[in-house]
């Protein structure tokens, strides 16, 4: 336990101090920034590419959660969002979708066929998208209705506003990405 003498308060430097102004951890604002400013990339394949049209419209609105600029460019996206069924020649292309994209970047998998190959337990269907790359925020249903994909949003936004701005250079996350042999 430390003793009061070890800390040191000063005052605030002059023009800094009174209302407006507070003190803050730079995760938090690094985390909250992010949260509110994920830009989708949809890797749309079937029915629930559809439902996440649904989620942009004007009824839903993903706009209110910072989610509006569609990116069809990996470069451009920090939010992966794989929505229906991933053949397994499909599985190299998602990969190298995911590669080029910049850090820090999050995968949502949304349905059951993203989730966990769906009612196609078959040779040519993935059974599941985490099998090639990591996934963040899985969302159930078949097709998953617009209210849920908002809420995988909101589980994803939930996770990046706590993830520290260091996680990446982590061990635990290099461990992660060596898994599935991403450099």
């Amino acid at each position: 336990m430390s003793n009061s003498k070890d800390i040191k308060l000063v005052d605030a430097p002059p023009g800094v101090e009174g209302s407006g102004f507070f003190a803050t951890q730079l995760d938090t604002v690094v985390g909250m920034a992010r949260a509110n400013s994920l830009w989708p990339l949809p890797f749309a394949t079937s029915c629930c590419g559809i439902e996440f049209m649904a989620t942009m419209a004007s009824h839903y609105d993903v706009a209110r959660f910072g989610s509006e600029r569609m990116s069809f460019s990996p470069r451009q996206a920090d939010m992966l969002l794989v929505m229906g069924t991933i053949a397994k020649k499909m599985a190299p292309i998602l990969r190298q979708v995911y590669e080029q994209m910049a850090e820090p970047r999050w995968v949502i998998a949304v349905g059951a066929c993203a989730s966990s190959g769906g009612v196609f337990d078959t040779y040519s269907v993935l059974q599941g998208i985490d099998k090639v790359i990591p996934v963040d925020v899985y969302v159930p249903g078949c097709p998953p209705r617009p209210e849920q994909i908002l809420d995988g949003i909101m589980r994803l936004q939930d996770i990046v506003r706590s993830e520290s701005v260091r996680r990446r250079n982590s061990p635990e996350y290099q461990e992660l990405m060596a898994s599935y042999n991403i450099t």
